[in-house]
């Protein structure tokens, strides 16, 4: 919706309001007109009910009015003596409606300091949980998120089974686009596996009803910029999944609730990119990453016939089994069953003992030295060897020799042809809405023939450090600032699925651990440990003390 689409509404809604409760604002010592006044008869409202006004605030932040209104419609109800289950039923599954009974077919009267205390036990459990709901909805939508990776493209740096707290105020938080969605939960609701909000997700149907009621895109200000070689969470850009891992056909999705993902920033708004034999090159030069970060590459390592021993793989060179056909779920995936070397390589790889391991620099110089090895190369595409990747096959591109290419900046201008259209075309009409067409050699914006144009926003190109195991900016271009959620900050608990017994599935070392910082990864987990135990044996102090 426009923002005057929007205020329409609002109008809509106040008249709404105004019908279905001056007699009540009367009723209760106030003036009718007082109903009809934006957010002033909120504010009324707020003292008919015996509120505090704050409430107001939170009649007005998305998702969160939705647990709010009912909360309100029940209130009202009460304050004119309308205490029983089935009044709050009926408030509730009215919509508020019920209001317009109160107000025209009841002869109530106003009770102006009822008491606040639930009448029963469920009441205040009723009562408690919502405001629990309330105060993690604002911390979940605009301070802190908690997210867990599902896939091994940041393998070494973030592994599968990690779970993070990512910050929403580093770089702004977003306002939820969606009006109508559940909170705490992203696209899917829990259990039933159904959609967790109101969008028509036909890709076909673009003018759909259901689509119109979404907000414009509102985003805090900030603390700090996006930099090169950060850790970032998105909305994926070409997400028409209807979950993750759930690929049956194309769905239309609203920014907010496409899949997050979490890549490596390893170019900003204004960067020239180019990648050469798998490395990254900004603006000529060769990228340094930070000491954390240890990319990988598929590498072939030739025995020369011998056998690899599984210590030597899994234990020796940070090697973790897996099957080709569910790699993106796998811890890591580094080493292919005979089997599945015969089906992708050939016999060659049989006969000759040769192993497909992904592997960082580190542990591939430690297999060149091992004299059992005969040889180890990394599997580089070649240069003009074309792959399907950004922005189009015709570049004779590849996932490890690309470019370059200019990351668009906002507020810069870039001239448009038929050469450099395909790196702009879904920025022109997707992210930045607009119309598009081309006829011959002209190009037409907005119905405007143009030979340039001015970026709205600034973008991002995303990265995994498992270079052969990440689908990321390479395949799907540019990520727009405004799909960006926030900073991973925290390593809180990290969970392997491939170790022994229970003690050995959790990953000690790294409960606790900073994400985007320099030096070495550290755990905190015993420092919080020791901090709780102070706190509660204080806790405990004070109890025997009173």
């Amino acid at each position: 919706m426009t923002l005057t689409e929007w205020f329409l509404v609002l109008l809509v809604i106040q008249g709404i309001h105004f019908l279905g409760t001056w007699k009540l604002y009367q009723k209760a010592g106030r003036k009718s007109w007082e109903a009809i006044v934006p957010v002033y008869n909120a504010i009324v409202l707020m003292q008919i009910i015996n509120r505090p006004k704050w409430w107001v605030i939170l009649l007005f932040v998305p998702v969160i009015n939705l647990i709010m209104l009912p909360v309100i419609w029940v209130e009202t109800a009460r304050s004119f003596g309308k205490n029983s289950s089935l009044d709050t039923a009926l408030s509730i599954f009215s919509l508020g409606f019920y209001a317009y009974y109160i107000n025209y077919a009841t002869d109530v009267s106003y009770i102006e300091n009822r008491s606040l205390q639930p009448k029963s036990e469920v009441g205040e459990w009723v009562s408690s949980i919502l405001f629990a709901i309330v105060a993690a909805t604002m911390v979940h939508t605009y301070i802190m998120q908690p997210y867990t990776i599902p896939t091994s493209s940041l393998e070494k740096s973030l592994l599968v089974g990690d779970f993070l707290f990512v910050s929403k105020f580093h770089y702004g938080a977003k306002t939820p686009t969606s009006v109508i969605a559940a909170p705490m939960v992203h696209d899917t609701l829990p259990i039933i596996k159904t959609k967790s909000y109101v969008y028509d997700d036909d890709a076909t149907n673009k003018n759909s009803f259901l689509n119109k009621f979404q907000l414009p895109y509102f985003r805090l200000p900030g603390f700090q910029k996006i930099k090169r070689n950060e850790i970032v969470v998105f909305n994926w850009p070409a997400d028409t999944v209807r979950q993750f891992f759930k690929h049956d056909r194309k769905y239309a999705k609203p920014i907010d609730k496409k899949s997050n993902y979490v890549k490596r920033c390893v170019a900003i708004a204004g960067d020239s990119l180019e990648i050469k034999d798998g490395f990254i090159y900004i603006n000529g030069e060769r990228s340094i990453l930070p000491e954390r970060a240890k990319p990988q590459f598929y590498y072939t390592v030739d025995t020369d016939g011998k056998s690899m021993s599984d210590n030597m793989i899994y234990n020796t060179y940070h090697v973790r089994p897996g099957e080709a056909k569910t790699a993106y779920q796998d811890y890591e995936l580094p080493l292919f069953y005979e089997k599945q070397l015969f089906d992708r390589f050939g016999k060659d790889y049989i006969k000759n003992r040769k192993y497909v391991l992904n592997l960082d620099e580190k542990n591939a110089s430690k297999l060149k030295k091992n004299k059992q090895i005969k040889s180890v190369t990394r599997n580089i595409a070649a240069k003009g060897e074309a792959e399907a990747v950004f922005p189009s096959i015709e570049l004779k591109w590849n996932r490890d020799n690309m470019g370059p290419i200019y990351i668009p900046e906002e507020g810069k201008t870039v001239a448009l042809d038929l050469n450099s259209l395909p790196f702009y075309k879904k920025i022109i009409k997707d992210y930045e809405h607009n119309t598009l067409k081309v006829e011959g050699t002209d190009i037409f914006i907005n119905g405007v023939k143009t030979t340039s144009y001015t970026f709205k926003q600034n973008y991002y190109w995303m990265m995994g450090d498992n270079r052969h195991n990440s689908e990321d900016s390479r395949y799907w271009g540019y990520v727009p600032f405004d799909h960006v959620v926030g900073k991973p900050v925290f390593v809180w608990f990290s969970w392997n699925t491939y170790g022994d017994g229970i003690l050995n599935k959790v990953r000690w070392d790294r409960l606790f651990t900073t994400v985007n910082l320099e030096g070495p990864t550290k755990s905190y987990f015993y420092h919080f440990l020791i901090i709780l135990a102070i706190y509660l044996g204080y806790k405990e102090y004070k109890k025997r003390k009173s």
